[in-house]
Parts: structure tokens; sequence; C-alpha cells
């Protein structure tokens, strides 16, 4: 591996156009025979004469130190930007999101353009999360989850960003009276429309289900909100989904009730890893997360 100090020695001596001038121009302490020497060190390691002497302290690139200097110069150029932005945290990079289908719809618009107006060059790889795993931080699959956390481990980072209210969802011409929320016995010709079986949602589902003493005769297992409210409005069956409005998730033929009493709601949290390395980025997304309505 060649030395850094020594094409920095030689591209200074090379654009200088000689030792002296070299040595004159340097920003750090040095001599012309350190000069010397570091030129003489790097042209030994590439097996080439990179500088020839044209004149009384005089010197220039041969033909290959001419593509050597061409390769350094912007390197050597930038460089100081460079360590600048990363001491100031200035520098953009990547970083992957994963969050509930849901959650990707409704709040992240508004929050990833104010993130963008903050760092417009930064990448984002936006990811639906099926399931809610926080071995996604820890593996680095994910920088980020956008989701609801039942538990947030030690290890683990967070702060609310939301909250999602469930709601009871059916096709508009099944809403009860004067459009209330329908007895659920009155839904029992309609298949239930689950999240898949065994996930947390589902979970969730069966628990409130069972509280209210209702088993649905035919279950269809849907893998997102998104696609359960899709089935609803086509009249192919009922559900229950989590809505960041309390009113419930609009839609032109489906009906939505706030669900349970008391009202309960669920927080969406902003999860990273606690002991994540520093990352501008990460920070500007945290700086940029909405805040959750407070409660009264």
């Amino acid at each position: 591996m060649i030395d850094l100090h020594r094409l920095a020695g030689f591209h200074l001596v090379a654009t200088q156009g000689g030792y002296a001038r070299a040595a004159r121009a340097a920003s750090y302490p040095i001599t012309q025979p350190a000069l010397h020497q570091q030129v003489r060190k790097l042209e030994a390691e590439v097996g080439l004469q990179l500088l020839e002497r044209v004149g009384k302290d005089q010197m220039r690139p041969t033909p290959a130190g001419a593509h050597l200097l061409a390769f350094v110069a912007p390197f050597l150029r930038d460089l100081p930007q460079v360590v600048q932005s990363l001491r100031t945290g200035e520098f953009d990079g990547a970083l992957s999101i994963q969050a509930e289908s849901l959650l990707i719809r409704q709040l992240l618009p508004d929050w990833l353009l104010a993130f963008r107006r903050r760092r417009p060059r930064a990448q984002l790889h936006l990811q639906e999360l099926l399931q809610t795993d926080v071995s996604l931080l820890r593996t680095g699959r994910a920088d980020v989850l956008v989701a609801y956390l039942p538990e947030v481990p030690d290890d683990i980072a967070s702060q609310v960003v939301a909250e999602v209210h469930p709601c009871l969802v059916v096709p508009r011409d099944r809403a009860g009276a004067r459009g209330r929320a329908p007895a659920l016995a009155t839904l029992t010709d309609l298949p239930f429309l689950s999240y898949p079986v065994g996930s947390r949602q589902y979970s969730l589902q069966l628990q409130a289900l069972i509280g209210h003493g209702v088993e649905p005769v035919q279950t269809i297992s849907l893998d997102s909100a998104d696609l359960i409210l899709g089935f609803v409005e086509s009249g192919m069956g009922w559900s229950l989904v989590p809505s960041l409005d309390p009113g419930g998730p609009a839609g032109r033929r489906l009906a939505a009730f706030p669900w349970g009493r008391p009202r309960v709601t669920f927080p969406v949290r902003l999860a990273w890893r606690r002991d994540a390395p520093a990352n501008p980025v990460l920070d500007a997304l945290i700086a940029c997360a909405p805040k959750p309505p407070r409660r009264r």
C-alpha cells in the first residue's frame, strides 16, 4: 500500500513545480530534503521515475508522474472538505427504513418530505414490514423500524411518532341504521378479513373478537391493512384494522367505526439500535419525526 504522506509530498512538488516552492507552500512544516526523500521512496515503490528536473529548482512530472497526478489531485484537493464534513456531520449517506404498509401510506409521506428538505442527497431504501421483528435492526437489515412495538428491548432506542386507533370496517351497505356501527351478529354471513395467522396483528384482532364473544364462521387471511380495506370495499368481508384517524379509514364503499369501550390506542414507534454508529442521516430522520397528538 502506497504511503499517503509520500503521495502528498509528490503532489505538492508536482503542482508547485519545484522542491523549494513546495516546502514554502506546504500547510505543515517540512524541508526540501524531506520532500526529496518522500518522492524518492514513492518512485521506489512504483518502480518508475515520477518527476524530472527541467531547470534550477524546477521539476515537472514524467508521463508516469502525470498519470499518477491526475488520479491523486482530485482526492487530495477534496480530502479536507470531506474530513470537515465528517467532523460536522454534514455528509450524506443511505438509510434503510422498514415500516408497516398503513404507515407507509398515511404517516411517512409528509415525514419523508420534511426529511428531504434537510437531506436532499441522502438515499432512502423503504420496504414494507410484514412482521415486526427488532432482529432486523440488530443484524443491520434495517436501520430503523416504524411500527407498533408492544415491548422495546433495552438495546433498542425509540420514540413515539403517532398513535393508531382500532376500527371496525364493513362494506358501506352493511352499516347500521343512520350510519351507526352494525351489530357484529349481523355480519356472520361475511368472512372476517384477518392478518396472517400467527402475526402480532392477528393476535390483537383475535383478542378483540373474543372479548366481544364473536367467533367468525369464515376467515380470509391477508397480508396488509391495504389488502384488507380493498376486500372490504369489494364487499367481500369485514375486519378490525388500525387507523391513524380516530374515525377510521376513509373509502367510497366502506364504513368505519371506532372500536372498543373504553377507547384504546396503540403507540407507533420509530426504533433504531441504541449502539448504532453516529449517522447524521438517522439524526435528520429523527429530528423530522412527527409528534403524536397530546392526550387530553
